[in-house]
């Protein structure tokens, strides 16, 4: 149960004093549904009032606190604005209403009297103006407008003034609660307590105090990273807890897969079996996340996983977030399964009745070995004889939930999370702290260089005539188009409209294909690509994991600015995987802005995808640094990933060093800490403790 303290904080934003429903469902939309919401909803920027200048002395465009006396009042007629002339030793000011009513106006700015008046002051024809002032209050009341007033991200229909005073509610319903970070690091850093840290970044007084940077912020970011930290590590305790089995196969099929290969295993890739195998070794569950750089060799490593439990009689899964890279998947690990004995079963939400069912019935029975699907594989028709490895590749694409409902399809079943996309350290720590790493860093041998250009799109004919000279030496060319305003239709549309423009050169050697076509078209269509008569492939992102074509040797990206660091390189990595030199143009509209300019500059000089990845950090954030909206990362309004990088790595130990002393939170900070994750909403870990 949720602790009686914070009570006040989960109420409904309903509840605060002078927020009626209406405005109660616009700050849900622009905050949150809750009062604990508003604490997170932290100024975006800041609006001085304290300057103070006479009527004659206040600048044209800046913002302006004034004392004045109410001379008369000016009624519009018709369209016309209502004014209130009014004036101090120095001169009058004309304030602006539109559609306002007198009398409201007369009983706010009564006649010979003084009132205090902030809001932007504008000249017009000489005469100075102030349009709908934002603060009209009495003299004796001064001091609640000469003020730094935060301002914060609103929706259409709620004024500033009402989201601060739902602010200012909330605010007064912070309670006093017990401190959960170690005492030694609050001195050290210099950071108030909670509530004051609240009550800090609320009302800053300057720009500096409004930065990632500055002590309160830099509190509260902690708070927030250490709840997830805590979640993260009480998920893989419990997992770690439950009972996994011993899986060590006598070797004879991963000897022989690897025996059938045409090149030996890189360094990263021995390493990485090393662990592995050590993990499926012991008598508790395998939690690993296997990171590989682009084109490093992941599927294999899986393969001989998988094997690994054939050995044992067992059998083994590989999941993929699409069908087209289940398929990828099957066609890579089929035949070199089926060369020493392996049978391997393909399910994907294609296969429909009769089908279907053999296919159950198969995996049901334990003939098939290797199980490779898609999101197919976590309905409950599907039963495994005995799973004992998991393999699911892209996890960003799946939550841990959906992690340990293929975990529950077997008894104590390993899993082996893979990703392509390059993730820094910060986000493995958000994302992965349940799991143990391994990476795989090389590239296997033979795979050359490629060769990235930036070019602006004056020049698209000049690349079009390069694209020509390449096709006709027998070059396969992907033309990726543009991101459009995040929306898949018009994505699309884009795609269809640039694939017709190159049609009127090329003819039928060029081909499309996206996300909104359906799985047997894609196929027939990447199948055309791979082997038959299409040799330019335009394409949306559809293309961006996973899809494998030797031949292809040149990709264009158009408007290669829109695209993230961490997507860039994901597609760029569609080329290079055979043995000839490879080409890409990252094709850019000017102008150009200074983020833009610099993520071109870095795949240019790098094809380092862990790298990249932190690079890709620094210059865009958290929140979209995997390329994909679905990132499956924690969302944080405290903490940024980039600002706040060092917390993570204190946090997660601080996390541990607190779970091995108090691993279920009963002492005076475990209580403490309790609370902590309550208020983040972390409450589902809590669940996890024995007592709770």
């Amino acid at each position: 149960m949720r602790p009686e303290i914070l009570f006040p904080l989960f109420a409904d934003v309903s509840q605060l004093s002078g927020i009626g429903p209406r405005y109660a469902k616009l700050i849900e939309k622009a905050a949150g549904p809750q009062i604990v919401d508003l604490l997170w909803h932290l100024p975006s920027g800041m609006v001085d009032r304290r300057f103070s200048p006479t009527v004659a002395d206040a600048p044209d465009g800046m913002i302006a606190t004034l004392t004045v006396t109410t001379m008369r009042h000016e009624p519009g007629r018709g369209r016309a604005p209502y004014r209130v002339i009014c004036a101090d030793e120095t001169g009058e000011i004309e304030l602006v209403y539109f559609h306002a009513k007198g009398d409201w106006l007369e009983k706010l700015l009564p006649h010979g009297q003084k009132r205090v008046i902030s809001g932007k002051v504008e000249r017009f024809r000489g005469k100075a103006q102030m349009p709908h002032p934002d603060h009209v209050v009495p003299l004796e009341e001064a001091d609640s407008v000469r003020i730094v007033e935060p301002t914060h991200p609103s929706t259409d229909g709620l004024h500033q003034r009402t989201i601060r005073k739902a602010i200012e509610g909330a605010l007064a319903r912070v309670p006093v609660l017990d401190e959960w970070i170690n005492a030694t690091l609050v001195q050290a850093r210099g950071w108030p307590a909670w509530g004051a840290a609240v009550k800090a970044v609320h009302h800053p007084q300057n720009r500096l105090e409004m930065e990632p940077d500055s002590l309160p912020r830099q509190r509260l970011a902690y708070d927030e990273i250490l709840a997830n930290q805590l979640a993260l590590a009480l998920v893989r305790a419990r997992m770690k807890k439950q009972k996994g089995r011993v899986i060590k196969g006598d070797g004879r099929l991963r000897d022989a897969i690897l025996k059938n290969l045409p090149f030996s295993l890189t360094g990263a890739q021995r390493t990485a079996l090393s662990e592995i195998e050590g993990d499926m070794a012991a008598p508790n569950r395998m939690l690993r996340l296997l990171q590989g750089d682009v084109g490093s060799g992941k599927t294999l490593v899986a393969l001989v996983t998988m094997a690994n439990a054939i050995e044992c009689g067992a059998q083994a899964a590989l999941m993929a977030p699409t069908e087209i890279l289940a398929r990828q998947h099957f066609a890579t690990i089929e035949p070199l399964a089926r060369a020493v004995g392996i049978r391997c079963e393909i399910l994907t939400g294609r296969d429909k009745g009769k089908t279907r069912s053999t296919i159950l019935g198969r995996i049901a029975e334990g003939t098939a070995q290797i199980v490779v699907g898609t999101h197919a594989l976590f309905q409950e028709e599907v039963e495994f004889r005995d799973l004992a490895v998991a393999v699911i590749d892209e996890q960003h694409r799946f939550g841990v939930h959906q992690r340990m409902v293929l975990g529950q399809k077997g008894q104590g079943v390993d899993i082996l999370v893979m990703t392509a996309t390059p993730i820094p350290r910060t986000l493995v720590m958000t994302a992965y702290g349940d799991l143990d790493v391994s990476r795989l860093t090389e590239k296997p041998p033979g795979r050359q260089p490629i060769d990235t250009r930036v070019v602006s799109n004056d020049r698209l004919m000049d690349v079009i005539d390069g694209i020509a000279r390449r096709m006709d030496s027998g070059a396969k060319v992907y033309w990726v188009c543009p991101l459009v305003e995040e929306s898949e239709v018009l994505d699309v549309a884009a795609a269809e409209e640039r694939a017709s423009t190159l049609r009127e050169r090329f003819g039928d050697r060029v081909g499309l294909i996206h996300g909104r076509m359906k799985g047997p078209e894609k196929d027939k269509m990447m199948a055309s690509f791979k082997e038959g008569s299409v040799d330019l492939l335009v394409a949306t992102t559809v293309i961006e994991v996973g899809v494998d074509v030797p031949d292809a040797t040149v990709m264009v990206i158009e408007h290669a600015e829109r695209f993230g660091l961490a997507q860039l390189h994901q597609l760029r990595g569609r080329i290079g995987r055979g043995d000839k030199a490879s080409t890409c143009l990252l094709v850019y509209a000017a102008p150009l802005s200074e983020t833009g300019r610099a993520r071109l500059s870095v795949m240019r000089d790098s094809e380092d995808g862990f790298g990249i990845a932190e690079e890709d950090l620094k210059l865009r954030g958290a929140g979209e640094v995997l390329g994909t909206r679905q990132s499956g990362l924690p969302t944080f309004r405290m903490a940024d990933a980039a600002a706040h990088n060092d917390l993570f790595e204190v946090a997660r130990d601080d996390a541990r060093l607190l779970l091995n002393q108090d691993p279920e939170l009963e002492g005076a900070r475990g209580k403490a800490v309790r609370t902590l994750l309550y208020l983040f909403e972390r409450d589902a870990a809590v669940r996890y403790l024995r007592g709770a």
